[in-house]
């Protein structure tokens, strides 16, 4: 049996790329779907080849991590896109798919395209906001070709995805990375200030300079229901150290008495944003737990 990576599934047969470089398409074995396991992009599996091009999934090696949305295994990176402009840069998705990404250990690297829009103020305040809380902040622009070259030695050698609402730009960057991608980019919507979806399927693209990179579909919402409200707060990097000084260890940083998160906030040490989204989680969160 070959060893490699599902990078594409389409149709219900799952495109693999062996581990010497060698491409299959393949079909799964029944005892799969008997089994309740579905292959996923992003699996490392065994195949038996059955022709030049052809083979068969034998056995997926168990997942190190798993997103639900967009469904892929084995990521051990999120690049999350957004844009200081077209469309306006929303920082409660932004602090949604960071709360995710940490509840699954995965590395993150905050990515501002359209760097070219900006009218000033939000590069200084992404810096800052989110830099602050511990996390890689590059600003690009595909358009002018800003900073691609860095971006490129983040994505190689490792299983990136690329996640954001649509029309930040992430098949254009994408594209600025690796120009052989041709991924299909979209116009924004003047009515809706909106991205128009380009990307409708996850594939795992091979990079010239090793490793794999996600160009998912876009979204504009996104749940926290796998979250638990007793785990929210490890989440945001930025409240560990100063929760160590709240009064309760189970402090939640809402209601409780002497807790120094909340003293954080109000000394602007922890972004003020950044507090209020968190609160608004934990509400959404807490009105989910209630429900079942």
């Amino acid at each position: 049996m070959l060893q490699g990576i599902i990078f594409r599934a389409v149709g219900g047969f799952f495109d693999v790329r062996s581990n010497d470089g060698a491409v299959y398409r393949c079909s799964a074995r029944g005892r799969f779907k008997r089994d309740g396991m579905t292959p996923m992009v992003g699996d490392s599996v065994y195949i038996t080849v059955l022709a030049s091009d052809k083979g068969v999934l034998e056995k997926i090696e168990k997942r190190r991590t798993l997103l639900k949305r967009p469904p892929i295994s084995n990521v051990d990176q999120v690049v999350v896109v957004c844009a200081p402009q077209e469309p306006p840069m929303s920082l409660q998705l932004l602090d949604r798919l960071l709360v995710l990404a940490e509840s699954q250990f995965l590395k993150v690297v905050i990515c501002v395209n359209k760097d070219d829009l900006s009218l000033g103020g939000e590069d200084e305040m992404m810096a800052e906001t989110y830099g602050k809380a511990g996390y890689s902040v590059i600003f690009t622009s595909a358009l002018l070709g800003h900073n691609i070259e860095q971006l490129r030695e983040m994505l190689c050698g490792h299983i990136s995805v690329l996640a954001g609402q649509s029309g930040v730009g992430k098949s254009s960057l994408l594209n600025c990375v690796q120009p052989g991608l041709s991924l299909r980019t979209g116009e924004i919507s003047d009515k809706l200030k909106r991205g128009r979806h380009t990307t409708r399927h996850v594939e795992l693209l091979i990079l010239e300079c090793g490793g794999y990179v996600a160009d998912t579909p876009g979204f504009s919402q996104l749940e926290l229901s796998d979250v638990a409200a007793g785990e929210l707060p490890q989440f945001f990097p930025e409240f560990k150290d100063h929760a160590l000084h709240c009064r309760f260890k189970s402090c939640m940083h809402r209601d409780e008495p002497d807790c120094a998160v909340k003293a954080a906030v109000e000394e602007k040490q922890i972004a003020v944003s950044r507090y209020e989204n968190y609160l608004t989680f934990l509400d959404e969160i807490r009105s989910q737990e209630r429900s079942y």
